[in-house]
């Protein structure tokens, strides 16, 4: 029997190392963004292209009927479409904020409810949602960014024992830095809402940071994230909680071992620290 997945955020990063990583084990992998330019060359090997917009709920629904005419069936769920907006929390207008939880919380949400009702026909299927360790610690100037991590971390826990009678496994994906898009995406919208009000010294000093992590061979390709996926999927009992790449087993360590305002200290020299 086919082995049908479908991947969100497909025309980049860590996304698009998935469905490589994916096909090149053997699934039937529909790959997801609203960018389906760019994803060319994963049409070329194999994959079927799917245009989504994670905040529009009339692509949601056509992708789903799509892969229920076409195939019948979903086994593997990957909700990695996401972005990290940034900026004092005074200087982000609300509309931004709820774009923010729209793309990395609320789509994924959506996706879920309309895959449930196949996954719990064939009694099996696995959810995988990209968290991050920004879902476990925090750093100044990343308030709306991280409160949509936490909240799928939250999301994927109740999930998980809602789904236990029918089969179906919730899978959260922790990644630490990865060398991707989204840490100059990241940048930009600091510097952009933050750059030039009272937080502006504080906030440059934090875009530097971003700078500096692109830069360093603190992050790991966007595959080490893929093959993390593709092992969790395969796992006969996979484990509820997977970090990966990027320095990610070690932070989440330190974020278990440190009192709060410890990990206050150490982020906060590390966001403000000359470079």
């Amino acid at each position: 029997m086919d082995r049908i997945a479908l991947v969100t955020g497909a025309s980049s990063g860590i996304g698009e190392a998935t469905v490589r990583q994916l096909l090149g084990d053997g699934y039937i992998v529909y790959a997801a963004a609203r960018r389906v330019e760019r994803m060319v060359s994963l049409a070329e090997a194999g994959a079927r292209i799917v245009t989504l917009d994670v905040t529009d709920d009339v692509t949601i629904i056509a992708t789903i009927r799509r892969i229920e005419s076409e195939a019948g069936r979903l086994d593997v769920l990957v909700n990695n479409a996401g972005y990290g907006s940034y900026g004092a929390l005074e200087d982000v207008p609300l509309d931004e904020a709820r774009r923010q939880f729209e793309v990395n919380l609320f789509g994924a949400a959506r996706l879920i409810q309309l895959c449930l009702p196949m996954m719990r026909a064939q009694k099996s299927g696995r959810i995988v949602n990209i968290t991050s360790i920004g879902g476990k610690m925090w750093e100044p100037f990343g308030s709306w960014y991280h409160a949509t991590k936490f909240a799928l971390e939250g999301l994927s826990d109740c999930l998980r024992m809602e789904l236990k009678p029918f089969g179906i496994d919730v899978i959260v994906v922790e990644p630490g830095a990865i060398r991707t898009e989204w840490g100059g995406i990241a940048h930009g919208s600091l510097l952009a809402r933050s750059g030039d009000t009272a937080y502006a010294p504080y906030a440059r000093r934090h875009a530097k940071m971003f700078e500096w992590a692109d830069a360093s061979s603190l992050g790991s390709p966007p595959d080490v994230v893929a093959r993390t996926i593709a092992r969790a999927v395969a796992a006969r009992r996979p484990r509820t909680r997977y970090a990966t790449g990027g320095g990610a087993w070690w932070i989440l360590l330190l974020n278990r071992l440190l009192s709060d305002r410890m990990q206050d200290m150490i982020m906060w020299r590390v966001s403000q620290a000359e470079r």
